[in-house]
């Protein structure tokens, strides 16, 4: 059987790139407007064809192999819902946001998946958006649905709610379901680090991954326009507390065989990595805050793999 095609734009480090090819599509063609991204996906990725350009200045007519894939998906710069958040910051992701709409009356895709906050789904601050994607997926004959994830429903050691839509045209829609749940119980932050966190021979990996009970707060990227990385605001730092890690900052490496310390241990960028599981050979590109953000913005390739299974088989119906 052919692998399907798609292009996928905002595309970040590939998490959502990642999942759907586990779930058997092909890039056509990857677009994000970030260098360092680029690099990344170039890095693990050599075949893929990742074009670096702003997703409002791409012309699909000087891309035609883009046209008529079976999915166009776009795991978008996350809409801000706060009313303290810059006005133009969240302008600017709710352009992004139609612009990935619009990009459909060109290619043609049989099916649409974008993947964003949960506000997207019911927030009443967002309605005028909804009712403008409803009328343009309808003027081009799509039937869609929105809904949220939990990405812990899918293994990932994270509380992270996403807000799905689904877009599929009238004949496939009706074979569409969104994912089920594929765990059981979720994984918790210990079980998820204990050998990273015992990888340097720290005599504390299993005593601290024993009181690591819960799943990890939502990981969460950070304007670029903001300092150096670090784990999300006070809220979420009290959350990493109660599990023992300093949310305050990313450590350079796990702690080591004389490290006897009894204070909080500070998570490394590869250990965030694991908890939005990617593969533990999935590399990042550029410098430690730069490697967090792109980690904290992307989509849990899990989550993408299970939205491109139900995808693919209502195409396949």
């Amino acid at each position: 059987m052919s692998k399907l095609r798609f292009v996928d734009v905002c595309a970040g480090a590939g998490g959502l790139a990642l999942g759907l090819e586990a779930a058997g599509f092909d890039p056509v063609l990857l677009l994000d407007r970030k260098r360092v991204a680029c690099d990344t996906l170039r890095l693990n990725r050599p075949s893929w064809n990742v074009l670096e350009m702003d997703l409002l200045d791409f012309d699909p007519a000087e891309h035609q192999h883009t046209y008529d894939v079976d999915l166009l998906s776009a795991g978008l710069p996350r809409v801000k819902s706060s009313a303290t958040v810059a006005r133009a910051e969240t302008d600017e992701e709710l352009r992004l946001l139609e612009a990935a709409v619009l990009l459909a009356h060109s290619i043609q895709p049989r099916a649409l998946l974008i993947e964003n906050v949960p506000g997207l789904v019911d927030s009443p601050r967002f309605e005028g958006v909804r009712e403008f994607i409803r009328k343009e997926l309808e003027h081009l004959g799509y039937r869609f649905r929105w809904f949220i994830l939990n990405a812990a429903d899918f293994g990932v050691p994270q509380d992270r709610k996403q807000g799905v839509l689904v877009a599929l045209k009238q004949r496939y829609f009706g074979a569409f379901a969104p994912p089920a749940p594929t765990v059981a119980e979720h994984v918790p932050v210990g079980r998820a680090l204990r050998r990273s966190m015992g990888s340097l021979g720290w005599p504390g990996a299993d005593a601290w991954a024993a009181q690591a009970i819960s799943v990890a707060p939502t990981l969460v990227g950070g304007s670029e326009n903001r300092g150096g990385a670090d784990l999300g605001p006070t809220g979420t730092k009290k959350a990493w507390e109660r599990m023992g890690v300093n949310g305050g900052t990313l450590g350079n490496q796990v702690p080591g065989p004389d490290d006897s310390s009894t204070g909080l241990i500070t998570i490394t960028v590869a250990q965030a990595a694991l908890l939005q599981s990617f593969p533990p050979d999935w590399t990042f590109a550029g410098k430690k805050t730069a490697r967090y953000r792109q980690i904290g913005h992307a989509s849990p390739p899990p989550v993408g793999t299970v939205l491109g299974e139900a995808i693919a088989a209502a195409l396949s119906s």
